[in-house]
């Protein structure tokens, strides 16, 4: 039995990467918890290792209220005391109140558009985008549009490269290469 071909970065890599690769990265996410849930992660991966993040994303969901977008933003300074005493996660205290003010964000964009979910795929007009296996950009058009909205907005530690890794991450870009066996395109 052969081993799955899986894209560059999923290969020789821990399991926890690999099953992120195989079980969610580049599926598209409609639900707006589990969108809420990447936005805090990326936004916290900003400068660092997604690995660094994947592997305290059980902390940041406990620490975090499992990611209710409700309860963050209505953090007080006790709860961000206590946050920045937790070693589980990463105490940033500007990303930290990034989370609790993005969480505002997040939730005027769910009363704008009746979803987060629809506020982001109606940038492609609820299409996936696919990769046509060139090289792996760390931001597109795409990618700056919304990081200049959500800037304008007032969302922080989301610019252009993070929002473009969390397109891929909830699948509005399929960035499978095509030898990957998740590929839209796979090579046989």
């Amino acid at each position: 039995m052969s081993e799955k071909k899986r894209c560059c970065w999923a290969e020789n890599v821990d399991d926890i990467y690999v099953r992120y690769h195989d079980e969610e990265w580049g599926r598209p996410v409609y639900d707006d918890h589990k969108l809420f849930e990447m936005l805090v992660l990326e936004s916290f991966q900003a400068g660092l290792s997604w690995i660094t993040i994947l592997k305290k994303r059980e902390n940041f969901r406990r620490a975090f209220d499992n990611f209710d977008v409700d309860m963050i933003m209505h953090y007080d300074e006790a709860k961000v005391a206590s946050l920045m005493q937790d070693k589980g996660i990463i105490r940033n205290q500007l990303k930290i109140r990034a989370a609790i003010s993005n969480a505002k964000i997040f939730r005027s964009l769910q009363e704008e558009y009746g979803s987060f979910h629809e506020y982001l795929w109606q940038y492609t007009n609820h299409q996936i985008i696919i990769r046509q296996g060139e090289d792996m950009p760390i931001h597109t058009a795409l990618s700056d549009q919304i990081a200049a909205d959500l800037k304008a907005r007032g969302m922080k530690f989301f610019g252009t490269v993070i929002v473009y890794s969390y397109l891929q991450a909830v699948g509005v870009v399929n960035d499978h290469e095509p030898k990957c066996f998740l590929s839209p395109q796979r090579e046989v």
